[in-house]
């Protein structure tokens, strides 16, 4: 059996691996000309950190992660309003949870993947046609490829969902915030080796990652009526953050320096079915829970050990494998969107009010009793 994935990143590895487990030959098929790397800080866990252990992956994870020190809160003049230490963030994500760079999650999919699978940079499809036989794709290199199963694994603005499902416009559901992710090329003085720093004003959150390993992440998200229709992210970010203080005039100067940034807006996917005939959609393509949810890697990696588990249950039955597959993963993708929409209204607080609303778990969770409580509920079990 062959599968043709269209989309290199955490869905169409993890699924060119699992695959690869249940002895399918895969194609992997990325639009971009190489490699991408960094992306910010994710809690892997749930079904993806199950699907890992049955994958054989969890160790190398393991070994990619990072336990951040201290998170701090400031005030937009630099101030800080309140932190959390190790214990109390690691009381909050819980033991099966591993903290890592999306990009350090990819690089562990792709070290495992690339000696089984052929990946294709530079290219993405133009056109698909299927029988009850097999699915042929054309792609833009010219190419003509041929599979009993095709996967679009190519994320939030999916060109398999836009050729088979329909136009995007029918599917994505806008949260009304935006989003730039970039690495920094040093570190601002006023961020400790190991901590995450963070603010948020007037609808507006920025946070600067240091990873224990030296690398820095800048993430700055923001509600869209901040934002202009065709503005670059160069002019966007220092028009709606320049009246801060604290390190976003470091982080924006970094900006400039940037190899690549991660710019859109936060949108979720909500699509009826993830499959047709011999096509399925996975990851960010199917169902994009968004950050908000902050479960999409996980459910990625999740997604793709679930359908190589149907896949491998129902030999020569597609659609029953399918069918299995979506009954799955719908219900657990569902609960992170309803979870998504609910948090997008206090993720960049637009009123102190509601700033302070937002802060006041975590200002509860660093008070000593309750860390304590959360330690050994969470920790020590």
């Amino acid at each position: 059996m062959r599968a043709i994935i269209i989309g290199a990143g955490i869905a169409g590895l993890a699924t060119a691996l699992r695959l690869h487990q249940i002895g399918w030959d895969t194609l992997i098929v990325e639009r971009a000309p190489a490699r991408r790397g960094g992306g910010y800080a994710v809690t892997f866990g749930g079904i993806g950190y199950d699907a890992a252990e049955h994958m054989g992956i969890v160790d190398d994870l393991l070994a990619k992660g990072f336990v951040t020190d201290e998170l701090v809160y400031h005030k937009p003049n630099g101030e800080r309003r309140f932190a959390l230490d190790r214990a109390t963030i690691a009381a909050t994500t819980g033991p099966r949870s591993i903290t890592i760079l999306r990009g350090d999650l990819e690089s562990v999919l792709y070290e495992k993947a690339e000696g089984h699978t052929e990946i294709r940079f530079g290219a993405t499809l133009t056109a698909v046609d299927q029988d009850e036989h097999a699915v042929r794709v054309t792609l833009t290199d010219g190419t003509v490829e041929e599979g009993d199963l095709l996967v679009g694994a190519d994320g939030l603005h999916s060109a398999t969902r836009a050729l088979l499902f329909g136009p995007e416009e029918d599917f994505l559901l806008n949260l009304e915030h935006k989003v730039a992710v970039f690495m920094l090329d040093k570190r601002p003085a006023t961020i400790a080796p190991g901590a995450t720093g963070t603010l948020s004003s007037g609808g507006r959150t920025a946070a600067v990652i240091s990873i224990p390993d030296g690398r820095n992440v800048a993430f700055f998200g923001y509600r869209t009526d901040h934002a202009r229709p065709g503005e670059d992210v160069t002019t966007e970010l220092h028009r709606v953050y320049g009246d801060l203080g604290w390190v976003i005039p470091e982080a924006l100067a970094g900006l400039q320096r940037a190899d690549s940034v991660y710019f859109d807006t936060i949108s979720q996917v909500v699509a009826p079915s993830w499959s047709k005939g011999r096509v399925v959609l996975l990851g960010d393509a199917a169902w994009c829970v968004t950050l908000f949810a902050g479960y999409g890697s996980s459910l990625a990696v999740g997604g793709a050990d679930r359908l190589g588990t149907e896949l491998a249950a129902h030999p020569g039955d597609l659609p029953a494998a399918l069918a299995a597959w979506e009954a799955a993963i719908r219900p657990e993708a569902e609960r992170k969107q309803k979870l998504g929409r609910r948090v997008k209204g206090v993720y960049a607080p637009t009123s102190p009010l509601l700033l302070w609303l937002s802060l006041l778990p975590l200002r509860l969770a660093a008070l000593p009793p309750v860390r304590r409580y959360m330690t050994r509920r969470f920790i020590k079990g």
